[in-house]
């Protein structure tokens, strides 16, 4: 299949599917007859597993990573376990800041709301965010 429809198969665009050729995530035949990349269905599920595996959290380093144990037909269980982890820690330590950000902007909300506005002064941009911050 061309790379128009494989994109349309799987809902995504015709840069994803060529991105992931670029990285040789994808490895399509070439037609003899026109030189246009041809997409088998072996394509087709490889992109369908990298898109799964994207949802999930999983770096496109993390699908390199997967899909070399699956080439070379080892069970790539182990590395999915590892790897999901890993994903999962980094996105609690992501989550645990945005909630203290939430919580900065909560405060500077309620503390901004009882100051004046000022011009800015050779030494001052805007008080509200200086004063905040120190």
């Amino acid at each position: 299949m061309k790379v128009i429809e494989m994109a349309r198969r799987l809902g995504v665009t015709v840069d994803t599917v060529r991105f992931y050729t670029r990285i040789k995530i994808l490895r399509p035949g070439k037609n003899k007859a026109n030189g246009y990349r041809e997409y088998r269905e072996k394509d087709y599920n490889r992109l369908r597993f990298v898109l799964s595996a994207r949802q999930l959290g999983f770096s496109v380093d993390d699908i390199q990573e997967i899909l070399y144990h699956a080439d070379k037909k080892k069970s790539p269980c182990p590395t999915v376990r590892r790897l999901i982890d890993q994903r999962l820690n980094e996105t609690e330590q992501r989550f645990a800041e945005t909630l203290q950000l939430r919580e900065r902007m909560q405060q500077a909300v309620v503390e901004w709301s009882q100051k004046p506005d000022k011009v800015p002064t050779g030494h001052m941009i805007c008080h509200l965010i200086e004063e905040f911050a120190q």
